[in-house]
């Protein structure tokens, strides 16, 4: 089993707030979890947002407002208007949920959201920067997916991770364009998986995941662009070859396998060197690898950015 360099694990102080978001009303137990998932408990977003006042990232910067991550999402599944996601989104059905973890391992398992969500879950603050050169700062709740594949031991030969979305068109009107060759895949090398910052979210502000943020569960790399981030993930595999992520297949000259944050490589058609943080006004320079460089720099070291984008 691949072990994690203690070079490449993040300080727990740089992105693990140590305030409850919601006091005693977001108790982060599995059974709240869950409970929420099945319409139980329901916090209005006025008192989420009190709650988290003052909450920041490492860097100082505010978290966006519950309203603005709920209300402003790219899920080309739904739709390809951000604004309209939510709208569509409504009806999706998440539980019950099953995530199949296979491929090139020795324990392959299927994990129900029940599973999951017994994993120790913890708030994480990221940045999310998209490809289209938008921001936002969220505050995840979830687990590192190393916790996860470490149960079903990779073997040797694995080399990257496979990623696929749950492919529903009777619910995810999306779907029915055959422009884009559904269902959704992605992928991460190995060790990119497998490092301390990788997340399996299954909620944010306190609360489980809305179904346009990726109910009931999703990937956050946030040192890549936005799109790496699969949402609603109902398998994941190890392989030995590179996987071909729709982005790539439909885009290849402006989608790279890589992704990785970076100001110095523009897209085809805009820089990338600066961004627009939802709810500010102007716009702020891009940090390489989204401000996480210390902990990431370390996998690329023998790569060229400018040809592995």
């Amino acid at each position: 089993m691949q072990k994690i360099p203690s070079s490449e694990l993040t300080p727990e102080g740089l992105y693990l707030s140590r305030r409850a978001l919601l006091g005693a009303a977001g108790a982060l137990s599995a059974a709240a979890l869950l409970a929420a998932c099945g319409g139980g408990t329901y916090v209005p977003p006025e008192v989420l947002e009190q709650e988290a006042a003052g909450l920041t990232d490492e860097l100082g910067a505010p978290v966006n407002s519950f309203e603005a991550i709920t209300t402003y999402n790219n899920y080309y599944e739904f739709t390809t208007n951000k604004q309209g996601v939510a709208r569509l989104a409504a009806n999706f059905q998440t539980s019950p949920w099953e995530l199949e973890v296979g491929g090139l391992v020795n324990k392959p398992r299927v994990f129900g959201l029940e599973d999951l969500l017994a994993f120790e879950q913890e708030e994480r603050i990221y940045r999310l920067r998209c490809v289209e050169a938008w921001s936002m700062v969220i505050p995840w709740l979830g687990f590192p997916l190393h916790r996860l594949l470490t149960l079903v031991e990779p073997r040797p030969e694995a080399k990257y991770v496979r990623f696929e979305t749950v492919y529903r068109p009777e619910e995810m009107p999306g779907q029915k364009d055959r422009f884009y060759p559904w269902p959704y895949v992605e992928g991460l090398r190995l060790d990119e998986a497998m490092h301390d910052l990788t997340l399996l979210a299954t909620g944010l502000y306190g609360q489980p995941l809305t179904v346009q943020n990726g109910a009931p569960v999703r990937l956050v790399v946030p040192w890549k662009y936005g799109f790496k981030s699969i949402k609603a993930i109902v398998k994941i595999e190890l392989v030995d070859t590179m996987p071909t992520s729709l982005w790539m297949a439909l885009a290849p000259n402006e989608y790279g396998f890589y992704a990785n944050v970076n100001p110095d490589v523009t897209h085809p058609r805009w820089s990338q060197a600066s961004e627009r943080r939802i709810g500010e006004q102007g716009r702020r320079p891009t940090l390489m690898f989204n401000g996480y460089e210390d902990q990431v720099v370390a996998l690329y070291q023998d790569l060229d950015l400018r040809v592995n984008y």
